[in-house]
C-alpha cells in the first residue's frame, strides 16, 4: 500500500534532480555502509562500550591461545596438560555451537 503523499515527493525528488541537487554527493559511486540490524543495535553497542564478547569469540581465541602454548612446549607432562586444555576447550566450544544451532 502506498503513502497518499508519495506523489509530492516523487516530485519534489525529480525536480531535485533535474537541477543537479544530487550530483556530487560525498561517496557517490560507492556501496553504502553496512548498517546492523535495528533489533541488534542496543545489544551491539552495549557489548561494544562494555568490551563484552560473545562466549564463542572468547573460548576461539582461548583455543588459539592453547595451540600456540601447545607448539612452544617440550615437556611431555606440560604437553599433556595443554592437550587437556585444549580437549577441553574444544569441547565446550562444540557445546555452545549445538546450543546455538538448536535454541538461536
Amino acid at each position: 500500500m502506498s503513502h497518499p503523499l508519495n506523489w509530492i515527493i516523487d516530485g519534489y525528488l525529480k525536480t531535485a534532480e533535474e537541477n543537479g541537487a544530487f550530483d556530487n554527493l560525498p561517496g557517490a559511486g560507492k556501496p553504502l555502509p553496512k548498517r546492523e540490524d535495528p533489533r541488534d543495535a542496543l545489544l551491539s553497542h552495549v557489548s561494544r562500550e562494555h568490551k563484552i564478547k560473545p562466549p564463542i569469540v572468547v573460548m576461539r581465541e582461548q583455543i588459539v591461545a592453547s595451540q600456540a602454548r601447545l607448539k612452544d612446549l617440550s615437556d611431555p607432562d606440560a604437553r599433556k596438560a595443554e592437550m587437556k586444555v585444549l580437549a577441553d576447550l574444544q569441547m565446550r566450544l562444540a557445546m555452545e555451537l549445538e546450543a546455538f544451532r538448536r535454541f538461536g
